[in-house]
């Protein structure tokens, strides 16, 4: 069985940076759903963290990861997943890759996000996220944003996939 892939929605953040991506008014005619993220934020550091957020909700989340930092691998909860920040070599952007299925399901909603910083040093960062969302409202919007810088950076963007099985 083959699945069909639809660019819902793309966001390319401009001169002056943004402190959020949002993606609204998601139709719920689609199995899955799929963010491709390529983001790097203001904070003064070598990495920021993105918080994901749905349907406007700060609630109800349950995070696990499995990190990989520099060689060194351990694993811990936190909602939030690493981007690359200011003091990464410049224009270098982290890759990340959310994927909800079932999300209009009146179950719970789990997530899966695979993350990866990019810097020419020796300097990394790679992370494997489960998340759960203990709640059973289909997901009409997604929030992106920096947990510690102020805004995404210019040439961030990211694209919301619709996923049909056929």
């Amino acid at each position: 069985m083959a699945n069909t892939y639809v660019a819902i929605a793309t966001t390319t953040v401009g001169s002056g940076g943004t402190a959020s991506i949002d993606f609204t008014s998601i139709p719920g005619t689609y199995t899955d759903l799929l963010v491709k993220l390529s983001s790097r934020t203001d904070r003064v550091s070598d990495t920021d963290s993105v918080k994901l957020e749905v349907n406007g909700s700060t609630t109800s989340y349950t995070w696990l990861y499995l990190l990989n930092n520099s060689g060194t691998v351990s694993s811990a909860t936190a909602q939030r997943f690493f981007t690359n920040a200011s003091q990464n070599t410049a224009s270098t952007f982290a890759s990340a890759d959310i994927y909800i299925p079932n999300y209009t399901s009146s179950n719970n909603k789990s997530f899966s996000i695979d993350t990866s910083t990019e810097n020419n040093s020796t300097t990394v960062h790679q992370q494997l996220l489960t998340q759960l969302w203990s709640n059973t409202a289909a997901i009409t919007s997604i929030k992106l944003s920096p947990q510690f810088g102020v805004n995404f950076v210019q040439y961030t963007t990211a694209t919301l996939y619709g996923i049909k099985s056929s």
